[in-house]
């Protein structure tokens, strides 16, 4: 009998992480789940993510493929066992069974962020302040929308990119699916679907249109760091506790049941 895959659709707070991947010695998401794995299943257990996340990040849509023992046929169990034993800043918001080519990180069609910022005195509440970053100063609204259009399409985002994180040979090119800002009561939230991401990117491209905004570079400078062979002339990135990582999309075919 195959063995069978499932998809986790994981839900965590990133504060209390130092980001996705295990690393020895550090509380990871990664760490955290394939422990509870391997108290369910009485044996260790990988839990292949559909990307990291930096420490700090949160997500709502991280996708992650696990293979299961065959005693547990039941992914409705397995998501309430997990959500039992895992940390409180770990949950699992759905299970669903998926093809044997599943593959969480390369069958992905596409994955979509948000970053939300803060423009009410509120924003500093310690209620909002772990979610969304404060910006406090005078800013121009239609700049940033005039940014976005700049993202959209095929480009080389190695402006946008932490020097040396992908390989020499990686041409450094993602294609957005869509790019925006949007208003929200007491701030705005900006949105970007691509095929992929490098990273740093999302909170890189968010420091950039934030200084455009409030007029700290101009706008011209964004076409310009598309065509960089490097990063030097980029903003520094925004901080990570505001941004989360919404969905990951696969193919439909590769779903083999639901939830």
């Amino acid at each position: 009998m195959a063995e069978r895959i499932v998809q986790l659709v994981l839900h965590y707070d990133g504060a209390g992480f130092s980001g996705w991947q295990r690393q020895p010695g550090q509380r990871t998401v990664q760490g955290a789940l394939e422990e509870s794995l391997g108290r369910l299943f009485d044996t260790p257990t990988a839990a292949l993510g559909s990307g990291r996340t930096d420490a700090g990040v949160h997500a709502r849509g991280q996708a992650v493929g696990v293979r299961l023992p065959e005693r547990w046929s039941d992914v409705r169990r397995l998501r309430r066992a997990l959500n039992a034993v895992l940390p409180r800043d770990v949950w699992v918001a759905s299970a669903v069974e998926m093809q044997q080519e599943f593959h969480a990180r390369y069958s992905a069609v596409s994955r979509r962020y948000s970053y939300y910022v803060g423009t009410d005195e509120e924003a500093r509440s310690p209620f909002r302040d772990r979610y969304e970053v404060a910006f406090e100063q005078p800013f121009d609204r239609g700049a940033l929308d005039a940014a976005a259009v700049h993202l959209e399409g095929d480009h080389c985002f190695r402006g946008f990119a932490v020097l040396g994180t992908a390989p020499a040979h990686d041409d450094h090119r993602c294609r957005v699916l869509e790019a925006r800002w949007r208003d929200r009561p007491g701030g705005l939230v900006f949105e970007i679907e691509a095929n992929r991401f490098l990273h740093h990117m999302v909170r890189f491209l968010v420091g950039t249109m934030l200084d455009i905004a409030a007029a700290k570079r101009p706008l011209a400078d964004l076409p310009r760091l598309l065509a960089a062979s490097d990063n030097q002339a980029v903003s520094p990135p925004a901080p990570a506790h505001a941004l989360f990582l919404d969905r990951v999309t696969y193919p439909r075919e590769l779903y083999a049941g639901d939830t």
